[in-house]
């Protein structure tokens, strides 16, 4: 057991020295491991005694299992191991943006020893990130060299799009010389065992990265850091609030479409097949997100009631494929009722769906087995709205490639499926719906989530509704009104 030493400096200041054994060395003496750990200010004595103990058993057992960190650990180190300790309560999406947004961090204090690290060093890090030349935006590659090349090499789309760990909507777009992400063509092009300058041509546009996605960046450390905290390898967290400002956040309005731009989508929509149509009509008029949409199943639509049961999100992951896990939050489990409209074409859908079942015979898998969240895989039956053509569940990426190519085709307004949620909140809140209503029918986990992405929505109904009272009550224009009567 891990024992532990206390030390109170001449200014009262305590410090605990805690120490484990490691084995033996080559000359058959105990190797020791040691750490310090200092008790947070206005701790109470029983509550010392009680985290003593916890770091203690803490500290044994990271000795035990290897993964003993000390004064010379540094960031990149122990940011590695934090990352792999917490992967099993991690979404795996969440998972994947993590580890994406710790190349960027350990790029600049990586190589930092955690007990040398400073707000400074985050600021400049910060300052950084904001700067032309970080972030890839207008970028693209295209290619007319890929659909030949996988040929010599006697591949499929599917395949390479497996190997690469893209969509098969991806690659086969690719293969048709339009325009890709450069991060989707270096995908691609490592795939194929070529380097993606000679496979593609590339187009760049940089700038820096958006207030958001810094702020991403800052509450990852912070969280690191405080781990690091409370194994006592570090007196304070430094990205603390208690010791240095978060990145400012600037607020921007999310795209949306406005009433007159949505029914022209819609009129659209009649001439585009059903499969899009049904999906596209439904992100409109029920503020669904795309993941909620693919993981819809049959038996969760309610066509006696008119309404749908959002229960479970479908998600790509990279190295995982598509994934079927539980939606956002609890307030993300919830019905949305629908119109008439809306449920006569999901009724005429039906019947595409289930004669395309019939026409397919043995070719349509009855039964499919799906990818959780954990890894682990389970069998269900295929009662999935929205399917590829071969009859497994489609990749949420494939609806944002076709509206894409939707946007161009009829030369609309930029924007994405996610964009059809804002423009179906949009349009609640300018018709006068109350905020908690709209942000129930979202599946926001606070109202305050609702009113700070719709703020400008907000503003704008909170002007219509000041120009309503006073033309109810204004005395002066009903004075004017009544000498204009006589």
């Amino acid at each position: 057991m891990a024992t532990a030493k206390k030390h109170i400096s001449k200014d009262g200041k305590v410090t605990y020295y805690i120490r484990a054994y490691d084995g033996y060395d080559s000359n058959g003496k105990h190797i020791e491991r040691c750490m310090t750990w200092i008790p947070p200010d206005k701790m109470k004595p029983d509550q010392i005694e009680k985290e003593l103990e916890r770091q203690k058993i803490r500290f044994e057992e990271l000795v035990r299992n290897g993964t003993y960190f000390d004064d010379n650990t540094r960031f990149s180190e122990y940011a590695e191991t934090w990352l792999e300790n917490n992967k099993p309560m991690l979404a795996p999406k969440t998972y994947e943006r993590y580890k994406a947004l710790l190349k960027n961090i350990n790029l600049a204090i990586g190589d930092t020893k955690l007990t040398k690290l400073q707000p400074h060093h985050l600021k400049a890090f910060y300052n950084n990130l904001r700067e032309k030349g970080i972030k890839q935006v207008g970028a693209y590659a295209h290619s007319d060299k890929l659909r030949d090349l996988i040929s010599e090499k006697h591949l499929t789309i599917k395949a390479v799009a497996s190997k690469a760990g893209l969509s098969a909507a991806t690659v086969s777009a690719a293969c048709k010389a339009e325009h890709i992400s450069i991060e989707s063509a270096e995908k691609i092009a490592a795939a194929l065992g070529r380097k993606t300058d000679k496979l593609f041509k590339l187009h760049t546009e940089t700038t820096g990265l958006s207030s958001k996605t810094i702020l991403h960046h800052h509450r990852l450390i912070s969280s690191i850091l405080a781990e690091a905290t409370r194994d006592g390898l570090v007196p304070r967290n430094i990205a603390d609030r208690n010791y240095m400002k978060a990145p400012k956040l600037e607020h921007s309005e999310a795209a949306f479409l406005d009433d007159e731009q949505a029914r022209h989508v819609l009129e659209l929509l009649d001439e585009e097949p059903l499969k899009w149509k049904t999906a596209m009509y439904l992100l409109i008029f029920s503020g669904m997100r795309r993941g909620e949409l693919l993981g819809l199943e049959w038996k969760d639509i309610d066509f006696d009631n008119r309404v749908i049961h959002i229960k479970r999100t479908s998600q790509y992951v990279q190295n995982m494929g598509i994934i079927t896990k539980s939606p956002k939050n609890e307030t993300s489990y919830r019905t949305i009722k629908l119109s008439e409209m809306v449920f006569d074409l999901l009724g005429e859908y039906q019947a595409y769906w289930n004669k395309l079942r019939n026409d397919m015979l043995d070719r349509w898998e009855h039964f499919i087995t799906i990818t959780l969240a954990d890894g682990s895989t389970k069998t269900v039956r295929n009662d999935r709205l929205f399917i590829k053509d071969d009859t497994t569940p489609m990749n949420p990426d494939s609806l944002t490639d076709w509206t894409s190519k939707f946007v161009k085709r009829n030369k609309l307004p930029h924007f994405t499926p996610h964009s059809l949620r804002h423009t179906h909140a949009t349009l609640l809140i300018a018709e006068g719906v109350s905020i908690p209503a709209v942000s129930k029918r979202l599946g926001h986990s606070s109202i305050t989530t609702t009113s700070k992405i719709y703020v400008h929505a907000i503003q704008s109904a909170d002007e219509i509704a000041s120009d309503v009272i006073d033309s109810k009550l204004n005395p002066v224009k009903h004075k004017d009104t009544k000498e204009e009567a006589k």
